[in-house]
């Protein structure tokens, strides 16, 4: 079993303002929510530069229609203190709503299509920053065959030069995207990524078939995106590789991918 995780200290918690009141677990295991009022939630930052450029970030941002979880400042002004950031809560929940969260990334993309490249995402050698460079043919990396490995590969080949726009993206929107009844979809995180904004609309589209139930017709319903069938191919080679090299994966887990990448080969 996994340990619990540590919540974040007073002297944490003291520093974004949220002393009173022991925190609590949000869903997810991740994040803590703190303060008087409950208004603070903290989570724990494992690149500091990551997470000062995400705050710095959302900060200024204003997409159409998306709510934000607005960062917050310590006391003394920083973006992250011993390993933490903060945002301000919002309401809402995880919903199936897989197509309004497709509509959400294209909205928030035209927002982030002028940021400039950040430097730190050439130092990311986590497994998600690997299996992002596999998936567009930047590195080669051996993968388990029965996690995803020979799907991966019976795919790869299918990959095309394509003439789409780089820029920060949000590359893991499914499952970190709040609704709260009819008010606009709510963003709590920023995970970045160096690459066309049609991709992200893609990532999601994938892990909606794979693990959020939509129905099929979603991939056609996005169809008129520019480059489609190929963003999806390097949205499913991406997971594909992501699940191959994650520790806690299992073959039984596959299902969800193998199941999206029949969808994935009816547009190539």
């Amino acid at each position: 079993m996994s340990a619990t995780p540590e919540p974040p200290p007073p002297h944490v918690r003291a520093a974004f303002g949220a002393r009173l009141e022991e925190p609590e677990l949000l869903e997810g295991g991740i994040a803590w929510r703190c303060g008087q009022d409950g208004d603070v939630v903290l989570k724990p930052a494992s690149s500091t530069a990551e997470a000062a450029w995400v705050a710095q970030t959302l900060d200024t941002l204003a997409p159409d229609e998306v709510r934000l979880a607005k960062p917050l400042r310590s006391t003394d002004g920083r973006w992250v203190v011993s390993g933490w950031s903060a945002t301000r809560y919002i309401e809402g929940r995880p919903e199936p709503r897989h197509d309004e969260v497709v509509a959400m990334s294209l909205r928030l993309h035209t927002r982030t299509r002028s940021l400039p490249y950040p430097r730190f995402l050439d130092a990311r050698q986590d497994i998600y920053a690997l299996a992002d460079r596999m998936a567009w043919g930047e590195v080669e990396l051996p993968l388990q065959a029965d996690k995803g490995g020979r799907l991966y590969g019976a795919l790869a080949g299918s990959r095309r030069e394509m003439q789409l726009r780089p820029q920060v993206v949000h590359g893991d929107l499914f499952g970190n995207v709040l609704f709260a009844g009819n008010a606009p979809p709510g963003l709590i995180d920023f995970t970045p990524y160096w690459r066309p904004a049609e991709w992200a609309a893609a990532v999601v589209v994938i892990d909606a078939l794979a693990w959020g139930g939509s129905d099929p017709a979603i991939v056609e319903r996005w169809s008129h995106l520019s480059e489609w069938p190929q963003v999806l191919l390097r949205a499913l080679l991406f997971r594909l590789a992501v699940h191959a090299l994650h520790p806690r994966a299992t073959t039984a887990s596959l299902g969800g991918l193998e199941y999206a990448s029949q969808m994935v080969l009816e547009v190539l």
